[in-house]
């Protein structure tokens, strides 16, 4: 059943009210019901948005603290955590590299109080950051520990019997209990993504199935310091196929409650993935500074110098930048509703 209370209504309830009250409104109204985990999808707990003070002014953050330990990653090491497989050579010299991936069902503490029955990969979201050099060959080994169907549908080239669509052979529906093993060359080079393509397909998405996939050229790209994975996405709280939290890495607010550390003068890139299930767009918007875009990341040229992308769902880019000035910046959507429900960070530059 749809709910009459709208996502800036459930904001002002956090803001303003109690935990106990707010929680309980948006219960009532959104009509939540037991889930497949065999209890409600949202616990309220906790005040997760209260203002706070960043560089002197009022930002939106939370009280207290998701349990990573219990979610079992943490967005601030998800940032540079690349899972380049298990590596060893084909007798034809071509470089293999294995991964293995386990679909499971787990419960996410998205925000204090609040959580999210979730699907996942290696039980987190994002799934991991699969990572290789152009023309390696890609194997994944692929088991549904899940009560549902699932698979893995890669952005790239590959054979038909390897694209994770129903219909397409036994990788396009991986029953419970079963496997299944895809492989493929890893081409183009570039930034792509993986997720579910088992229908309903935006509740596969929606619940978390999907990863980035990052493809290095084979003369590889020029230097930087730092790089980062960021995975843009939302949830939808209550099934109404409307969001109710932006996040970056999952977990709303995060990086504006550990704000990423970087120093004056590195050269920073980040991987950037659009991901959003149930809003038609979504975007990145830096503080202080502008950055050189790579759209899809298949050329070695940047397309613009801004301050400001769009994406729609599945599109992907490569940001490079460094900053001038020490101090705290915001980097978000700029999209007003997304960065009050999470969708909000800080970078903090020291010397």
């Amino acid at each position: 059943m749809k709910t009459n209370l709208s996502r800036r209504d459930f904001l002002k309830f956090f803001f303003f009210g109690s935990a106990a009250t707010a929680g309980a409104v948006f219960l009532k109204q959104s009509g939540v019901q037991a889930t497949e985990h065999g209890h409600n999808s949202v616990q309220a707990q906790a005040t997760p948005f209260p203002m706070q003070e960043h560089g002197g002014g009022l930002v939106p953050g939370t009280v207290g603290e998701v349990d990573h330990e219990n979610n079992g990653f943490d967005p601030t090491k998800i940032l540079t955590d690349f899972d380049y497989g298990e590596v060893s050579t084909l007798p034809n010299g071509q470089t293999l590299r294995e991964y293995k991936i386990t679909v499971l069902n787990k419960d996410i503490e998205i925000v204090p109080g609040i959580i999210f029955p979730a699907w996942t990969y290696n039980g987190r979201i994002p799934g991991p950051t699969l990572r290789a050099t152009e023309a390696d060959r890609i194997r994944i080994h692929v088991s549904n520990g899940s009560n549902h169907p699932h698979s893995l549908h890669f952005h790239g080239f590959h054979a038909a019997e390897m694209d994770g669509v129903p219909g397409s052979g036994p990788g396009g529906a991986i029953a419970p209990g079963e496997s299944f093993t895809y492989e493929f060359d890893a081409e183009p080079f570039g930034l792509h993504l993986y997720h579910c393509h088992v229908f309903p397909l935006a509740r596969h998405i929606a619940k978390g199935l999907y990863g980035a996939f990052i493809v290095d050229p084979k003369q590889g790209r020029p230097p930087v310091d730092r790089e980062m994975i960021m995975v843009m996405s939302g949830f939808d709280v209550d099934f109404d196929d409307a969001n109710d939290f932006y996040a970056v890495n999952a977990i709303p607010f995060h990086y504006q409650n550990h704000p990423i550390q970087i120093k004056i003068g590195e050269k920073i890139r980040i991987y950037l993935v659009n991901i959003l299930e149930f809003d038609l767009i979504n975007s990145f918007h830096l503080h202080a500074n502008f950055f050189h875009y790579y759209p899809t990341g298949t050329s070695l040229t940047p397309s613009e110098f801004t301050d400001t992308i769009i994406q729609g769902q599945a599109q992907r880019g490569i940001l490079e930048f460094s900053y001038k000035h020490r101090g705290m910046f915001m980097f978000h959507a700029h999209v007003t509703e997304f960065a009050e429900l999470g969708w909000n960070g800080m970078f903090e530059v020291t010397e």
